[in-house]
């Protein structure tokens, strides 16, 4: 590993090494655990690491950069296509003739298209490469089945505010670091900072940075300003991230299509994850606009589709579109209230029985004590065969106010 320059990011400079440096995991990474000890015999199988940002995936990924003999080849997964992928694996033939593996990490893995990965899957199966991937999005989702049940998947969590602390004070000592400048800084500043933070250790890093380069001395009032400089357009991860989707969501339910694209434009011009957006929207076209327009739902799943399918900064006009039509929508959110009332009935009634002539009957058994015994198929009545289908306690219960059609 090459030694990182001085005028490197702070983030950067203070990627841990080791496991002694490397801190907030303990549950994945700790002595006694599977991951540690296959890191440890340099043994790795292909494997993704899926965790919010900031959770030391990649600086997993560097540790075992560190440890491993093999051929260890980076690309990111935004900048990196199928071109870049071939290159790699003609290089990681060779060097296997050679009896040396190759270990390729792929930051941001839920970035590349199906195809892509699917290009990258026989070279797995081989054992041309070992892949570690690393992700924030859920790699049920974002990750071909295909190539997700050869890989080992290991969570990481959201970092604790006394493993952002421990990462601050590392920062703050180590010559690697900030340790040459002798900064003092209030306990009390350096608290609100990991709490800030959100369990985000990058951000931290940057805050603590920033901070430093204008004083010598940290306060409360050092962090707020730093943290506000550092997040100036928007955090992804932060306070201002909710606020501002808070702002698109309300702004839309108030059919106020012009402010809607505001806060939508604010979001993605600072690089917010379309994707991210794109399930809001999901969200939105059942919640506010629901029974109203049944077609919202249809429109934001194709958003999604769309937006997965050509990513930034093509498909910012396809969000446009899709939340200009949720503001123009009328609204009900009959839907959303209607699911609290069962889901409140659920929690105080607790696992009331189905009635025995709705239960399915696939035995004899179960027909001589009575299941489906009874039951109208309701298309023969034309849908007026007046059949209870809640439990004896529900009775007649009505969730929805208008009246719904069979």
């Amino acid at each position: 590993m090459v030694s990182k320059k001085i005028s490197n990011p702070l983030a950067d400079r203070m990627r841990p090494e080791d496991f002694s440096q490397f801190f907030g995991q303990e549950k994945l990474t700790g002595e006694a655990s599977l991951l540690r000890r296959a890191i440890m015999a340099d043994r790795i199988p292909s494997m993704i690491f899926w965790g919010p940002p900031g959770s030391g995936k990649t600086t997993l990924a560097y540790i075992i950069a560190k440890q491993t003999k093999a051929r260890f080849v980076q690309i990111s997964a935004v900048t990196s296509g199928v071109g870049d992928l071939r290159k790699i694996i003609n290089e990681a033939e060779k060097e296997r003739s050679a009896g040396k593996p190759t270990i390729l990490f792929i930051d941001e893995i839920h970035r590349w298209s199906k195809s892509q990965q699917d290009a990258l899957l026989p070279h797995i199966e081989k054992g041309t490469v070992v892949l570690i991937g690393a992700t924030t999005e859920n790699p049920s989702f974002e990750v071909r089945g295909a190539l997700l049940s050869r890989c080992r998947v290991f969570a990481l969590e959201r970092l604790t505010e006394e493993a952002i602390l421990k990462i601050i004070d590392s920062a703050l000592s180590d010559a690697r670091g900030l340790g040459g400048k002798k900064i003092k800084a209030d306990r009390k500043a350096l608290e609100l900072l990991a709490k800030m933070s959100n369990g985000d250790a990058r951000v931290a890093l940057n805050v603590i940075e920033y901070a430093a380069s204008v004083s010598d001395r940290v306060g409360i009032e050092e962090i707020k300003e730093a943290f506000q400089k550092s997040q100036l357009l928007y955090d992804k991860d932060g306070e201002e991230h909710y606020n501002i989707i808070s702002a698109l969501h309300k702004a839309m339910r108030g059919s106020d299509a012009d402010a809607a694209l505001y806060w939508l434009a604010r979001m993605l011009e600072a690089g917010e994850d379309p994707l991210y957006v794109a399930r809001r929207l999901i969200r939105f076209a059942s919640e506010d606009v629901g029974l109203a327009n049944s077609r919202a739902l249809e429109q934001a799943v194709a958003a999604y589709h769309a937006c997965h399918f050509i990513g930034m900064p093509e498909c910012n006009v396809i969000l446009a579109q899709t939340v200009v039509y949720m503001a123009k929508c009328q609204k009900s959110n009959e839907l959303y209230l209607a699911y609290g009332r069962a889901a409140r009935d659920v929690k105080e009634y607790g696992n009331l029985p189905v009635p025995l002539h709705i239960r399915n009957a696939p035995t004899d058994l179960m027909k001589d004590l009575g299941y489906g015994k009874g039951y109208k198929y309701s298309p023969e009545y034309n849908y007026k065969e007046e059949q209870e289908y809640f439990p004896d306690e529900l009775k007649k219960r009505k969730y929805l106010k208008s009246k719904q059609q069979g």
